[in-house]
């Protein structure tokens, strides 16, 4: 599409970024939250907290912005956060991407793209994929040495869009991460390693 420009999500974009999480629903409620806090937090934490969270996020002096924003032309469609893996902690303390891995948890060297949300009338159009390619330089663009997913298969069609927060396998796959593990039926661990010259 040559209309779709991807950029940070910036103070400026607030609204943009509102917009493409919705006024009711699940994006809506979570806020891009459910990533970022220890799961008993986030279930009692009411959506004006996560909101203003996720507002002081986007606002941080210093900081890499916690994600990016997918436009088609002038209206914002899509939306991916990513960031160092250490900053998700219920990525830390899940079973799905550790399971025969020996690796520092802690590393903030090594990124992940955690969370993907494409608005209702826009689905469907590959926003997802240039999400998780803009994923990739963005995050070798802050001095990743590599950044990770934990999409979904879509392949037999049962899947909810709810489930899909975590992007699609294709997406993933088209923009060059590897498999490192399959630990369900249904989910993937990826990778892509960034080497330097």
């Amino acid at each position: 599409m040559a209309n779709l420009r991807i950029e940070p999500a910036t103070p400026a974009a607030w609204k943009d970024l509102q917009l493409v999480l919705g006024a009711r629903g699940g994006a809506a409620a979570c806020q891009c939250q459910r990533a970022v806090l220890p799961m008993r937090e986030w279930w009692y934490m009411p959506q004006t907290e996560r909101k203003s969270l996720l507002r002081r996020e986007i606002g941080k002096r210093g900081a890499a912005p916690p994600g990016l924003l997918a436009y088609l032309g002038d209206e914002p469609v899509g939306w991916c956060r990513v960031g160092p893996r250490c900053q998700f902690p219920p990525l830390r303390n899940s079973r799905v991407p550790w399971a025969g891995r020996d690796e520092d948890k802690e590393d903030g060297d090594v990124w992940a793209a955690v969370c993907f949300v494409v608005r209702a009338g826009y689905r469907k159009l590959g926003i997802s994929y240039a999400l998780a390619a803009a994923a990739v330089e963005f995050a070798r663009s802050h001095g990743a040495v590599a950044l990770e997913g934990y999409p979904m298969d879509t392949g037999d069609g049962d899947i909810t869009w709810g489930e899909l927060h975590v992007g699609a396998h294709g997406a993933f796959r088209q923009a060059g991460f590897d498999e490192v593990s399959r630990p369900s039926k249904r989910r993937y661990v990826m990778r892509i390693d960034f080497t330097t010259d």
